[in-house]
């Protein structure tokens, strides 16, 4: 029996893991099935559009600054050892539109989108709203999951465009201002090495990462528990799962993007 146990924890939890993968796969199918599905509800979906994109620029735009800063300094560092001091405009650039724009604006989205939705929801289910929506024959997943769902996977690659931009900006203010670069020379190299795939791909990235953290958030709070503690259980929850999404979507799909 004491020998058994161990596997029987195992085991156990093992289980428990797969099979909320598989109600996590089947929300994601009927959230994606219900998008082509009438009716649609604007309303909600601008809401949703306002508090995940605009609301989130300037925490998404403040990170993206001081991360093209210190990219900068890193690779002036690391290049000063071998006399390639000039790679840094390039790579900075390079640097922010395929990884750290998409990956961190991602992140910055899960902590403050993921969070919100799920509290939002998850409250909603204890203080029985989404039965009266029920009630009203209104269905919960078209009015409450399918409008964020589509507002996140619409606004995020936005918020990494223009979080590209300001960390791009941040690396040039920090290139010309305390390594001593010209500005021309540092916009001409910026210019010269950026290709069109390497934002292009940065934004599909963001696409999937808005797609995932608001599902996660909507997943979390339509599956919370009674209670306020419940509530703060799914709010946690959704934030490690859509973080934890987010850095293996993108190992994916840079190796789909980029593997030689």
């Amino acid at each position: 029996m004491i020998l058994t146990r161990p596997l029987s924890i195992t085991g156990r939890l093992t289980l428990g893991f797969l099979a909320g993968i598989g109600r996590a796969t089947l929300f994601a199918a009927s959230t994606v099935a219900n998008l082509v599905r009438p009716p649609f509800y604007w309303r909600e979906f601008l809401t949703a559009l306002m508090q995940v994109g605009y609301f989130s620029l300037p925490v998404v735009g403040m990170t993206a600054f001081f991360t093209g800063g210190a990219l900068a300094l890193q690779i002036y560092s690391g290049g000063a050892r071998f006399n390639a001091e000039s790679v840094v405009p390039s790579i900075v650039a390079i640097g922010m539109a395929r990884e750290l724009g998409p990956v961190l604006g991602g992140l910055m989205v899960a902590a403050r989108v993921a969070s919100s939705i799920a509290a939002e929801i998850g409250t909603m289910k204890v203080t029985e709203q989404i039965d009266a929506l029920v009630t009203l024959s209104t269905n919960p997943m078209k009015y409450l999951t399918v409008p964020r769902v589509l507002a996140g996977t619409i606004a995020v690659p936005i918020l990494v465009a223009v979080g590209d931009a300001i960390g791009i900006f941040g690396g040039y203010v920090v290139g010309v201002n305390r390594l001593g670069f010209n500005s021309s020379a540092y916009l001409k190299n910026t210019i010269d090495y950026l290709q069109t795939w390497d934002v292009t791909s940065g934004l599909i990235k963001g696409a999937v990462f808005g797609f995932l953290v608001t599902l996660m958030g909507c997943y979390y709070g339509m599956n919370s528990g009674r209670g306020a503690q419940g509530v703060g259980t799914a709010t946690k929850a959704a934030v490690v799962a859509a973080s934890i999404l987010i850095l293996a979507s993108n190992y994916l799909l840079t190796t789909l993007f980029f593997a030689q």
